[in-house]
């Protein structure tokens, strides 16, 4: 099985290399982040699509992503 994250993007493949943190305050409390996840071609289209609903708060780099706090 393979282990490599991957993009996003509706039906993209790609290996993912940026994580971009969102958060939908209708449904969310201020503190919680939802992740998707990018490559190169990608980064923008969904930065701008979650950026337009005011929904992302931070894009970093995969291999800076934080591990998520267990739930």
């Amino acid at each position: 099985m393979n282990d490599t994250p991957i993009c996003s993007a509706k039906g993209c493949r790609a290996p993912a290399v940026w994580v971009l943190a969102w958060n939908n305050p209708k449904l969310h409390t201020p503190e919680r982040r939802k992740t998707w996840l990018a490559c190169e071609q990608h980064r923008e289209y969904l930065s701008q699509f979650l950026g337009v609903r005011n929904f992302l708060k931070d894009v970093v780099p995969l291999a800076e992503r934080e591990p998520p706090e267990p739930e």
